[in-house]
């Protein structure tokens, strides 16, 4: 890796650990809960903290950069050319809210429309998943993580978004029923840490630049697909129906999907 990734990989690290302690401080106060586009989509005054600190501190590490953020505090993008960072500030807000469990923080950067470096922070259990291309690899912390068996649909379980399925969108009944059941964790980045570690085969949902943009990067170094429901490139600029899986889950699953898609 160039020194310059390196340097990049260096601040980026010491910059969520600092993030990470700053959303557990607030964690002790109050929560100022915001819906956004309804009752189930939130925001609360720690992800808006919690990116702007974020986008501070990316301003500072890599300042002709641009930065695409969840909350609205970056730039305006219309293409990825240059290098892009694009900042999940808490992923799984309504867990953040309800459990105080099971969110992440998130950031991917992109080279000119290309995954080079990604990094999902599992914040209550302090793991931080952080690899990519100029990393050569993905590491747990410093473990360093073993591309997950290629397992086909059948053979194992699947994270899946609780409205695709009740709402049968794009045949997902059909593709639960197929595999070996059904994991729904309301965070997109605690689902990629299960595929990661192997736990789950796949995850399928609607998702936001800042919802894929880290896991894409990490989850493609370690031989896992990612694309459209129907195996296209994502459009990190835009919403998806996203479906990560091994090679062999989305085969099957592109299969289920040949007759007719529902987006």
């Amino acid at each position: 890796m160039s020194q310059d990734w390196q340097q990049l990989n260096t601040a980026i690290i010491k910059l969520l650990k600092e993030a990470r302690q700053r959303v557990l401080t607030k964690m002790q106060d109050p929560l100022t809960v915001a819906e956004k586009s309804n009752r189930k989509d939130l925001v609360t005054n720690v992800d808006r903290a919690n990116e702007k600190f974020l986008i501070a501190g990316i301003r500072e590490i890599d300042p002709t950069a641009q930065v695409l953020g969840e909350e609205g505090f970056g730039d305006e993008l219309t293409s990825l050319d240059g290098r892009v960072w694009i900042v999940d500030p808490i992923d799984g807000t309504m867990n953040f809210v309800k459990q105080q469990d099971n969110f992440a923080i998130m950031i991917g950067i992109y080279q000119d429309g290309v995954g080079q470096l990604g990094y999902i922070y599992d914040v209550m259990n302090d793991v931080l998943y952080h690899g990519g291309p100029q990393l050569g690899g993905v590491w747990a912390d410093d473990r360093q993580l073993a591309a997950p068996a290629d397992i086909a649909l059948a053979d194992g379980l699947i994270g899946a978004s609780g409205p695709l399925v009740i709402h049968d969108v794009a045949h997902m009944q059909e593709i639960i029923h197929v595999s070996s059941g059904m994991r729904v964790l309301g965070s997109a980045g605690i689902e990629m840490i299960n595929i990661m570690n192997g736990k789950t085969l796949g995850y399928i949902s609607h998702l936001k630049p800042w919802d894929i943009a880290a896991g894409q990067v990490l989850l493609n170094e370690l031989g896992v697909q990612v694309s459209t429901i129907d195996g296209k490139p994502l459009d990190m600029l835009s919403s998806n129906l996203v479906l990560v899986a091994t090679k062999k889950a989305q085969r099957d699953i592109l299969r289920i999907e040949e007759d007719d898609v529902s987006l």
